[in-house]
């Protein structure tokens, strides 16, 4: 039977089929309310089906162990897992010995988000560090603006933990939960080292380590950072707001 089945999951087709469209549900429950450039890949894998899912249908009971497997994990140089895209196949079950559990080889699709470069995309601002500011996506905060990708005459304030922007005399903040929309530049993978964090005497983290994967984005262009800004921009363009029309891109 070892012999058989699939021990590690297999990559059927490592290039991936881009498609657009509008996420409604993810399976962890959070909604998105913009059009994301999501991927597809085909995955080959042997999952178990424990016994208390045996009363589910077949089908929703391989969906959701693939779910809770693979949702909101980071594929290497594939990308960060969302949800089960559909079932392509999957082989008749056999109980392992002495455990109780099915083991199924099946074949599906994974939706999988890794943006492209130059894809504006909608988030809110998460932290702020002398370093640059974290955006939030909701179901993923691996998005990092470096103070270098902000705008010119940004400058981190100390006491409001926040960049601001000296826009022609005029402070603009890149507030906490701000919902902001930022340019994607480029993205990073970090190789993986055991999970071992060190800490001061107090208990306090010193280095925490990096993911596997983050988008690095922009947010120094016309039109981009908090959407407060340009919301009426074309409006109030004479009395020193940024008027929409510059926001072309370059």
């Amino acid at each position: 039977m070892s012999n058989f089945f699939r021990q590690e999951p297999f990559m059927l087709f490592q290039f991936l089929f881009p498609c657009r469209y509008l996420v409604q549900q993810l399976e962890d429950g959070y909604v998105l309310h913009q059009t994301l450039t999501t991927l597809q890949t085909t995955i080959q894998d042997l999952i178990q089906i424990k016994p208390q899912d045996f009363e589910k249908p077949s089908a929703q009971a391989i969906k959701d162990v693939i779910n809770d497997k693979y949702s909101n994990k980071i594929i290497p140089n594939i990308g960060l897992c969302l949800c089960m895209w559909d079932l392509l196949s999957a082989s008749e079950g056999l109980i392992g010995h002495g455990t109780g559990l099915v083991n199924v080889n099946v074949e599906f699709r994974m939706a999988v988000f890794r943006p492209f470069r130059g894809e504006i995309i909608y988030g809110r601002i998460k932290t702020s560090n002398q370093e640059g500011i974290m955006i939030d996506l909701e179901f993923t905060s691996e998005v990092f603006i470096p103070y270098q990708n902000l705008p010119d005459n940004s400058s981190f304030s100390q006491a409001e933990n926040v960049w601001v922007w000296n826009s022609e005399g005029t402070e603009l903040f890149f507030d906490k939960g701000e919902p902001v929309l930022f340019r994607v530049e480029h993205e990073e993978w970090f190789d993986q080292r055991p999970t071992i964090v060190e800490k001061d005497d107090k208990g306090e983290i010193i280095e925490e380590r990096p993911t596997a994967w983050r988008v690095i984005g922009s947010m120094a262009q016309p039109g981009l950072g908090p959407t407060l800004w340009w919301a009426e921009g074309g409006e109030e363009g004479e009395e020193g707001d940024v008027d929409m029309e510059d926001g072309a891109e370059e």
